[in-house]
Formats: C-alpha cells, structure tokens, sequence
C-alpha cells in the first residue's frame, strides 16, 4: 500500500496576492482656459526673445562607437615618443549656446516641478500636447499654493522646440530674478487665466467668508444687547 507523500498532507502555502493601496482625489483639477489672441501674444513674445538672445542647445556631430566594437587600425591611438599611449578623446557632451541664461529657465516637467517645490519660479507655462494628459496636472495645484501664475498654452512645444534645440518643451518655467526674461515674465502674466483648486480657497472666497464672519458677530451683538435691555427693563 502507498503512503501519500510528505507534500500531499500539509496544506499547500498558497502566496500572497500583491496589493498597492492608492488614494484617489475626490476633486478634478484641469487648466482654465486660455483665450486664442492670448495664445499668439505668448507664442510671439516668447518667440521673439528667444530668437533675440539665441539660447539653443547644439550636440556633437560625432558619432560614438557601439559598445563591444572594437577600433580600427586608423582609430587606435598612436604612441608618442615618450612611450606612452594617447588615450582617444571622450565625446562632447550636448551644451547650450548660453549656460548663464539657461539657467535662468526650467526646461521639462522635471525641472519645472522641481522649481515649483523650492519656490524658485516666477511663471509657468505647459503645452497641451502632453500624453497622458495628467502628467502635468501636479503643476497646478503646486503653483496655486506658491501664488505662481500658470497656464497651458496650445502649440506650445512646436513652437519654441526648434528655437531651443530640442525635441519638444512640455514644460517651461521661468526663475526668480531672471534678468534676461523679466520683462517677458511681466508682459505675460497679466494674460494667465486664473487656476481654479477646489481645495484652496480663491481671494473672492477668502473675502466672502470674512464678510460673513462679521455679519454674524455683528448679529450676535445685536442679540447681546437687546437680551441685557430686556433683563434691566
């Protein structure tokens, strides 16, 4: 007769189902609306002061050997009279025309978030053309708690990509004390829809419930008063 074996009589270990808890917002947050005359202003100026300052990124035309490949007799390096080896030079890495006034900006979602967290921008622009749509939605309650004026600006990318040298601009922030782009900053603000955070009262909210609170003392006052005339009548 066959004895079950040892594996048949203890209950299997069955292995625990993987869970990620994530907390969903109750609110939706969106972009408000830019209006279209307003979206050329930008486009324009922005346009106007790049190509005016000529900031552009520029790669090397070298092209790097692919890895595991190995030289040729025309590309090993020679050696010297000494006796020793030149050793080949390393690629130029990508730089900008003008690092000084590139650091005065915020390239990408990346930088422009980073930027936002250490409340370092003064503006905030954001193109459209972003896939999926909510990977920017961060930006605007980030830049409502920092008083940031922000907007999301059509067209953005395929506009100002190819002034800077790059495959697309998702995301472009403006730094605090920017000297170069001051005045582009103060020519674009006063056109930035206000942004709408359902959780972060407005300056018309915040007003109104001032309002009211006062309206109630006044009424409890009121109450006050007319309750001591009747007491000493």
């Amino acid at each position: 007769m066959s004895t079950p074996g040892k594996g048949a009589t203890k209950k299997e270990k069955k292995k625990p189902i993987p869970v990620k808890t994530s907390l969903n917002s109750p609110y939706s947050t969106h972009w408000s609306p830019l209006e279209r005359e307003h979206k050329h202003f930008i486009l324009n100026t922005l346009k106007g002061k790049l190509s005016a300052v000529g900031l552009q990124k520029q790669r090397s035309r070298g092209r790097s050997r692919k890895k595991g490949s190995k030289p040729t007799e025309d590309q090993k390096p020679a050696p010297d009279p000494a006796g020793r080896v030149q050793t080949p030079s390393k690629p130029t890495e990508p730089c900008w025309t003008n690092p000084a006034v590139r650091k005065q900006l915020a390239v990408g979602i990346n930088e422009v978030t980073k930027g936002l967290e250490r409340n370092e921008l003064s503006l905030v622009l954001v193109c459209n053309s972003v896939r999926p749509a909510h990977m920017t939605c961060h930006l605007i309650p980030l830049s409502k708690t920092r008083s940031v004026p922000a907007c999301q600006v059509p067209s953005l990318s395929e506009s100002l990509a190819g002034l800077l040298g790059l495959k697309c601009v998702l995301a472009l922030g403006f730094r605090r004390g920017a000297e170069v782009f001051e005045e582009v900053v103060r020519a674009i603000t006063p056109v930035v829809p206000p942004l709408r955070v359902a959780w972060i009262p407005t300056d018309s909210t915040a007003k109104a419930e001032e309002k009211l609170a006062d309206t109630l003392k006044g009424q409890k006052r009121k109450l006050e008063d007319m309750s001591d005339e009747a007491t000493g009548a």
